[in-house]
């Protein structure tokens, strides 16, 4: 039986924009809260480099995992490493470091 999903929203610029949400982590397989983590990061979006090769809609997209998951993440590599190597969630989910820290977060108590 699937769960049901649950979001948190704020206001941007008039739209509403999820910030939060329950959810199965796609790299840990935990169910818990999950946070957006962007495929090419928002602090690289107006470098020259990306604005060419990349539309606005395929900057914003990313996946939602859970923060241990996304602190490892950003541990592991840089924002233009993540940007460069890691645009899509099977890159970073076939990844030995990644998965690595996510087979230890598997293993981590969900803290209600």
């Amino acid at each position: 039986m699937a769960k049901a999903v649950k979001y948190l929203c704020r206001e941007n610029k008039g739209q509403t924009v999820a910030i939060d949400r329950a959810g199965e982590c796609p790299l840990c397989g935990r169910w818990l809260q999950l946070t957006f983590h962007h495929l090419i990061p928002k602090k690289l979006h107006r470098r020259t480099r990306f604005k060419k090769n990349y539309s606005k809609t395929e900057l914003n997209q990313g996946v939602w995992v859970c923060r241990l998951c996304h602190d490892g993440i950003h541990d592991h590599y840089d924002e233009m490493a993540l940007a460069k190597h890691f645009p899509t969630l099977e890159s970073i989910q076939t990844d030995p470091n990644i998965r690595r820290h996510a087979e230890w977060v598997a293993k981590q108590k969900v803290k209600r």
